[in-house]
């Protein structure tokens, strides 16, 4: 089944708005596909005006910044230890954005969107 992304058949207060054209392709969308722990794996997609978006369908590397220090540094991710997009997330392992994971340097919460950057940034959190 396909995502659409386009004007609701309803309006504000209910009603029923009349359509005034069929379905168009830039309209799509795509289903959810969540990222796990696991070794790296990538998905490329094409997108809107021939430009390309990289998909993460799993990893176990994380790039995590050091606020103290300003230093980025490379990481082992371990778990997931909360997410506020969903809470059955952590029991499966999966990153979004602002979900906090356990690495090797300690927690860390996800700044980028790693289902559309295709990495997983983070900050360290203290």
């Amino acid at each position: 089944m396909s995502v659409w992304q386009g004007r609701s058949r309803r309006g504000i207060t209910g009603r029923i708005l009349r359509s005034y054209r069929k379905k168009r392709k830039f309209e799509m969308g795509r289903e959810f596909l969540p990222v796990h722990i696991g070794e790296t794996r990538r998905k490329i997609i094409r997108t809107r005006g021939g430009n390309l978006k990289v998909r993460l369908l799993s990893t176990n590397i994380a790039y995590v910044l050091d606020r103290d220090t300003g230093k980025v540094t490379k990481t082992e991710i371990l778990s997931v230890v909360e997410n506020p997009a969903n809470p059955h997330y952590v029991r499966r392992n999966i990153i979004t954005k602002g979900a906090i994971i356990e690495t090797k340097l300690g927690k860390v919460k996800v700044t980028s969107r790693p289902g559309q950057d295709g990495v997983v940034q983070g900050v360290l959190v203290k």
